[in-house]
């Protein structure tokens, strides 16, 4: 019993160092975590710092603080000095750097994703051919939800070496709508202006597009049988914009159907000679007829 005693009352110096250290971070957390609350909400305002900073950055600090207490008490523990805890540690430590080198890569994209503002909670993005709302956003993964309630997961790390499509940030952070582009093909022998008025009409027809900014269409090209007609429209709805295209679209066959526009691209595959031009009729003489389509023959002699 004396000789436990004696050694008790060797380590009490440093049980008490030890508790010191444990005393002074719980207290230097409590101290820092009301200013990061503060600009959470907004009470207190840092330039070039975003609110949505606050919690991760003092996530991240508490975290480093914490490892740093470890490290200062760690020499202080019973038996630091001792081949057995030394093997133990190095072993922890060798098995800590094989088996963590993808979560690190991971957490170091997490990081990046935060500070670079990528995306946050609820928006709409597009990663790859996957389009969808952010429901979680980790330091490990992010998890997106389809519009067919699929839940992906995705390494934060894969994230960095992708292009990511962002529909919610301009309406969000810039107050600008989205602009929602769908494109139609249709023949040489409609009127361009007729067709602009139609798809501009069935872009006001459909729900959560603005009328200001007016919608406008570009002719996108002028290929070999058909003329592309890109439709441009406002929302500042981009989390329903699955939706307003499926209603966009069928309001482009109903106005169209309403005024005689038959959807179509047409390919043409026969001799000139006999086909009915392909411009406007109000661009064409009063008198014109179409060329009849003419074949010759040579009597046998």
């Amino acid at each position: 019993m004396e000789v436990i005693s004696q050694e008790i009352a060797k380590y009490l110096p440093n049980i008490f160092i030890i508790l010191l250290i444990i005393f002074i971070t719980h207290y230097l957390l409590r101290a820092i975590k009301p200013f990061f609350t503060g600009l959470e909400r907004e009470n207190l305002v840092i330039h070039g710092f975003y609110p949505d900073w606050a919690k991760p950055t003092y996530n991240l600090l508490s975290l480093l603080i914490i490892a740093l207490a470890i490290v200062i008490a760690f020499p202080y523990l019973p038996g630091f000095n001792s081949p057995a805890f030394q093997g133990v540690s190095v072993f922890l430590g060798v098995l800590f750097s094989l088996g963590s080198t993808s979560a690190i890569a991971n957490v170091v994209g997490g990081i990046i994703l935060i500070y670079t503002r990528s995306f946050q909670l609820g928006d709409k993005i597009s990663i790859g051919d996957v389009i969808g709302d952010v429901i979680e956003k980790g330091l490990l993964v992010t998890r997106i939800r389809t519009p067919a309630n699929r839940i992906i997961t995705i390494p934060n790390s894969s994230l960095l070496n992708t292009n990511v499509i962002n529909f919610s940030v301009s309406q969000r952070e810039f107050k600008q709508p989205l602009i929602l582009q769908t494109t139609v093909t249709l023949g040489y022998d409609l009127p361009w202006r007729r067709v602009h008025a139609t798809l501009k009409e069935a872009a006001l027809a459909t729900e959560f597009i603005v009328s200001e900014p007016a919608p406008f269409v570009l002719q996108t090209s002028l290929d070999d049988f058909y003329v592309s007609y890109q439709l441009n429209a406002y929302t500042d709805h981009p989390s329903k914009m699955v939706y307003i295209y499926s209603e966009l679209h069928q309001n482009i066959q109903d106005k169209c159907n309403e005024v005689g526009i038959e959807i179509m691209s047409p390919h043409y595959k026969a001799l000139r000679d006999g086909n009915h031009s392909t411009i406007p009729e109000n661009y064409l003489p009063e008198d014109y007829q179409s060329p009849a389509f003419g074949i010759q023959s040579n009597p046998q002699k």
